[in-house]
């Protein structure tokens, strides 16, 4: 198994059909022992409870600094190690530019690009000390194609953001042993998607992407897999487009 006596954090992974979600399956499927984090705390622990023994589910508020450290705390204690970090949470508002509140923004940043910084402090000292670790960010080919299907520019400018943060975390953070690379989906079937795409948006969509479907959450989640593991031993500051060729550059 690849993951065999590994710990990994994972954020937003309480949704039943989010990538987080089929993330923590995987990796529990790989021998890793998973602390689901996640802003809704029962749903976080029943998610753990589903993977079964030894694994926790806490609450966390990635866009809290506090938050975060109480939650690192709760998994290197449960744990008493951690090698991976899954910064996965994350929110969209299928706004148009001009409708784009004060508050809007700085909920959808706060949370696409505020909490990858925020969570990955709170664990970056811990890593440190093992001078090891590697550490995966969730951004979006919206970021990369200037806007997406459901996410307004606000979103496309924090999932950029996320970009620009995990490659300057890579050159920082390479000289103690700790990976950090970016994940880019294109449209994942997920609970956000979900009864959203009319029958003739989804043909229209499926119609660009060469490999004739739309992504489903264990998709990302095979991609967030080879990043933790050590087949990606040598992989940090990449980004990985997820997105079936929709975008190909």
């Amino acid at each position: 198994m690849l993951l065999s006596d590994k710990t990994a954090v994972i954020s937003g992974a309480a949704s039943a059909r989010g990538i987080g979600r089929a993330t923590a399956r995987l990796f529990a499927s790989q021998g890793a022992k998973v602390a689901i984090l996640d802003l809704d705390a029962a749903g976080a622990k029943s998610a753990a409870e589903e993977l079964g023994p030894g694994h926790v589910g806490l609450g966390c508020d990635v866009s809290d600094p506090a938050s975060c450290r109480n939650a690192a705390e709760q998994a290197i204690a449960a744990f008493g190690k951690i090698d991976i970090l899954i910064n996965n949470a994350g929110i969209t508002q299928p706004l148009k530019l001009m409708d784009i509140s004060p508050e809007n923004w700085q909920r959808v940043v706060d949370v696409n690009m505020t909490g990858v910084l925020y969570l990955s402090q709170a664990f970056i000292p811990h890593m440190r000390t093992r001078r090891q670790g590697t550490i995966a960010c969730m951004s979006s080919v919206s970021a990369q194609r200037g806007g997406g299907i459901f996410g307004g520019p606000h979103y496309s400018a924090a999932k950029a953001g996320v970009l620009g943060l995990a490659k300057a975390m890579a050159r920082e953070l390479g000289p103690d042993g700790i990976r950090v690379n970016s994940v880019t989906p294109g449209l994942i079937q997920t609970d956000i998607t979900g009864g959203k795409l009319t029958p003739e948006m989804k043909a229209d969509i499926i119609s660009g992407i060469p490999l004739q479907r739309l992504g489903d959450a264990v998709d990302v989640a095979n991609i967030y897999l080879f990043l933790a593991s050590d087949l990606s031993a040598y992989v940090t500051g990449a980004v990985i487009d997820v997105n079936g060729g929709m975008l190909i550059h």
